[in-house]
């Protein structure tokens, strides 16, 4: 577990109603989110370990660096997206020879989407009551 004194880079990253802060430490490939071990703050999904490891994978880092990540707001998909655009932005921070790689696998782009508000009249943003002919 890294100290507060050791040198880190830093990047952040947000979709939907998530933000994440993300610092690249020298290590040895530990991550951990919210103090806790990044597969146990995952309920042990595999598969969104795999895609918060994706940057680092790319760029053959993933043994070189220990992550440590602030997350909060939003659901598990949208804290996973976050938190891939938050590694990325911190690889690019320390090594600005990346970003091609990286913007080319699609990983540089903050994804603009968000939950449409409700509309007057209407059950949900689109969703209306059911036609009735008689």
């Amino acid at each position: 577990m890294p100290t507060k004194s050791d040198k880190y880079t830093y990047g952040g990253g947000s979709r939907k109603a998530a933000t994440a802060t993300a610092r690249l430490y020298k290590g040895k490939g530990e991550i951990t989110i919210n103090e806790q071990p990044a597969l146990d703050y995952l309920c042990n999904n595999k598969t969104l370990m795999a895609e918060i490891t994706d940057p680092l994978a790319i760029v053959q880092k993933q043994k070189e660096f220990d992550v440590t990540i602030h997350v909060k707001g939003g659901g598990s998909a949208g804290q996973v997206d976050a938190i891939k655009l938050a590694i990325s932005r911190a690889l690019v921070a320390e090594f600005p020879e990346f970003r091609p790689v990286l913007k080319k696998a699609g990983l540089m782009k903050r994804d603009p989407r968000e939950k449409e508000r409700k509309h007057y009249g209407l059950r949900s943003a689109r969703r209306r009551e059911q036609f009735s002919k008689r």
